[in-house]
């Protein structure tokens, strides 16, 4: 196989890998479908001009690919600023890395708590999104406080490892 095969190859596997979450968030900054879609391609072509310049060493592919598209949305508003309003959660340039990383993290979190026991899944809903304490999920949940706590530990673990692993999964290595 020549360069240009697995050049070819790789610029594939990234458009499978994240042309629907790119659409997706496009159209959540768009919310026209046509333009989005138009965006959409103009991103992969991006992508697929500049990989050359992509440095694992400067962050992840998916981060890579989210600034790219974030940078479109913003310049496609600024060329249609004459049309159209910008609207007021247009995040600005800075502002895209962080909300590339709320959003990553929030798909891992939620794809990490998949993976949990029902106790452990439980105990992290119970305190992370309804903000009990242990001393509650030992009284809501019918656990003794010490399982409850080992239950929060184990699951915090399986986490954590969980998305290290996943990060180092997602870290793109050019052949």
């Amino acid at each position: 196989m020549s360069f240009r095969d697995v050049f070819i190859v790789e610029i594939e596997e990234i458009y499978r890998e994240y042309h629907d979450r790119i659409l997706s968030y496009i159209m959540y900054k768009v919310g026209n479908r046509e333009d989005s879609e138009d965006i959409c391609s103009e991103v992969f072509i991006k992508i697929q001009k500049n990989i050359d310049k992509f440095d694992q060493e400067k962050g992840s592919l998916s981060r890579w690919v989210y600034v790219i598209a974030g940078n479109a949305i913003i310049d496609y508003y600024r060329s249609h600023k004459a049309q159209e309003e910008l609207p007021e959660d247009l995040p600005e340039e800075g502002d895209i890395e962080e909300d590339i990383l709320n959003r990553e993290t929030l798909s891992e979190l939620t794809e990490a708590l998949t993976k949990l026991s029902d106790e452990e899944r439980k105990v992290i809903v119970l305190h992370y999104y309804e903000g009990l304490s242990l001393k509650e999920i030992e009284r809501k949940t019918g656990m003794t406080y010490g399982k409850v706590k080992l239950r929060h530990n184990s699951a915090l673990a399986a986490m954590k490892k969980f998305i290290v692993k996943r990060a180092a999964n997602d870290r793109f290595r050019i052949c």
